[in-house]
């Protein structure tokens, strides 16, 4: 077992490296809930059921793919045209859904929410690359929620989309963004918004990055909220600035595979 207050900073990142080889590779798909996206190639239905893969990913991972795949069946596996030209009678079967604390009315509102991104915003990624600042896309983050949400809706829908900027590390929608900008040329991550670049991004950050970080000294904060994230964003920048999500592999896979 390596002990991480043994190691130099270079040596972290060596040992870091080496773990992003291992996990960020084509065998990860198969236990993650990226490999619903996966199953499309057209840009629009990748980025709208990774959106709501995403927004489910909270619990057990086999559940959450268990219930992405159903997300696709009752779209008609045609994530984009379900959403841009669904009638009213289309919604009904979602009215069943149920992924913990996100319901059918949750999902009925959110493929409303998409449509009208869809049809007068230009788009998910337009969305979020033109409120991104000079390094993160935090704001972007909260800029997006709330086009999100412009339509009528039940306020107990809102907290299924993390607002950065009300202190939440916001893991879900960062994981959602690394798969849509990173191109990381093992085929885990699509790339496929070529209007954002990768040294925006931030980790994902989860129970196992976050309890892992702390054991390598990149995060000292014990709340997984935005400060932690900001503290864990700037450690892993100064060990990639172009590229420093691509730690979320090791960070992840050190405590989920390996339980380090």
């Amino acid at each position: 077992m390596i002990n991480p207050k043994q190691l130099t900073k270079s040596q972290l990142k060596e040992f870091l490296n080496l773990k992003v080889s291992e996990y960020n590779n084509p065998r990860f798909i198969a236990f993650d809930p990226i490999q619903i996206p996966h199953q499309f190639t057209q840009k629009e239905d990748i980025e709208i059921i990774a959106f709501l893969t995403a927004t489910i990913a909270w619990g057990n991972r086999k559940s959450i793919i268990n219930n992405a795949s159903k997300l696709t069946e009752l779209m008609g596996n045609a994530p984009y045209d379900f959403v841009c030209n669904h009638q009213d009678n289309d919604l009904i079967p979602l009215e069943s859904f149920v992924h913990r604390t996100f319901n059918g009315i949750d999902l009925i509102y959110f493929i409303k929410s998409l449509q009208n991104i869809y049809k007068n915003h230009q788009g998910l990624e337009n969305l979020f690359a033109k409120n991104a600042t000079k390094d993160s896309l935090q704001n972007s983050i909260h800029d997006f929620k709330k086009v999100f949400f412009e339509l009528p809706h039940l306020p107990r829908t809102t907290k299924h989309v993390s607002d950065p900027l009300k202190g939440s590390a916001a893991k879900r929608i960062n994981m959602f963004l690394r798969w849509m900008v990173r191109k990381d040329n093992a085929g885990v991550d699509f790339g496929i918004w070529q209007s954002i670049p990768t040294s925006k991004l931030s980790c994902p950050l989860d129970v196992h990055s976050g309890n892992i970080a702390r054991k390598l000294g990149l995060l000292k904060r014990k709340q997984n909220d935005a400060k932690a994230l900001l503290e864990l964003d700037t450690n892993l920048r100064k060990f990639d600035a172009l590229d420093p999500v691509k730690y979320d592999f090791a960070l992840f896979g050190l405590g989920a595979f390996e339980k380090f």
